[in-house]
């Protein structure tokens, strides 16, 4: 198994999945956009989450990409596989395979759907940090979950080994958890993050904006100048649900990564122009004629 690490940067995308025209993985689109947001801010990868249409990839299809992103961004940045579910059994599986792939870290949201208590969603974490030892981030999401896990019960699962840190969704638990490092879990989130002494955020807008959101690390006297400024990049980006807008965006600037899968449908007119007027006016693209 690969050695325990938890020291994933502060700039981390979750990372669309690219499909072809027929809706198939497109894996050479996705080995650029790895390449491709590395080289535009991003510390670190995550991987099949939410943003990653998880919900539509079969395990085959899953697995191959956490498999493409430890090989190809091994020695080049930490990858973080996304492996929840709301069949502990599957989340199991998922946990052991992708510890097998040998990625840096898992991304384990609680169980949606199903809404167990919360002494099941202790046994439900009991059993994935047994099939592994990599360091696990929760994720907390209670407006895709249904169930909030309050900083009570993250305290608590801050006890079980290798769960290390919490991707943070909810704006009303936004606070330090005793055993946990904290990453916003909404772009907006990531300016008090990192004011609170945290790593920084798994960010969606940073497949576009990456480079500017990057500042607010490296510029830290002028972080809230630099989160003012991308104001617009949190409301604009939030047009549809964040894998087709990001998606509509990396098309528009040249990265080729198609299209959504069902339920999820392409931007329609007057979203796209939402998301083409943000661009021209940060400079990615030029004004329409």
């Amino acid at each position: 198994m690969p050695a325990m690490r938890d020291d994933f940067g502060a700039i981390l995308t979750a990372m669309v999945t690219p499909f072809d025209d027929q809706g198939r993985l497109d894996e050479d689109a996705t080995v650029a956009l790895m390449h491709h947001l590395v080289d535009h801010g991003s510390d670190g990868l995550v991987v099949c989450g939410t943003t990653g249409e998880a919900a539509t990839l079969d395990d085959r299809e899953h697995l191959r990409v956490i498999e493409l992103a430890a090989t190809e961004m091994r020695g080049i940045c930490p990858v973080i596989a996304g492996v929840g579910s709301n069949d502990t059994r599957h989340a199991v599986m998922l946990t052991e395979r992708a510890t097998e792939l040998g990625v840096d870290g898992l991304l384990s949201v609680n169980p949606y759907y199903n809404r167990p208590s919360r002494r099941g969603i202790l046994a439900h974490y009991r059993e994935v940090v047994r099939a592994t030892n990599l360091p696990i981030v929760l994720y907390n999401i209670p407006q895709r979950t249904g169930a909030d896990m309050d900083n009570e019960l993250l305290a608590e699962l801050a006890q079980l080994d290798n769960i290390v840190a919490v991707k943070q969704a909810n704006p009303a638990n936004l606070a330090r958890v005793d055993g946990l490092r904290l990453y916003a879990g909404n772009d907006d989130l990531l300016a008090k993050v990192l004011d609170m002494g945290e790593p920084g955020g798994i960010l969606t807008s940073s497949h576009v904006f990456g480079e500017e959101m990057r500042r607010m690390v490296d510029e830290p006297d002028r972080r809230h100048v630099i989160d003012a400024s991308l104001g617009d990049v949190y409301r604009d980006m939030a047009v549809g649900p964040a894998a087709v807008t990001v998606k509509a965006a990396l098309n528009l600037i040249g990265v080729r990564v198609g299209g959504p899968r069902l339920p999820y449908v392409e931007l329609d007119d007057d979203e796209l122009a939402v998301v083409r007027a943000l661009l021209e006016r940060h400079g990615m693209l030029a004004p329409a004629a």
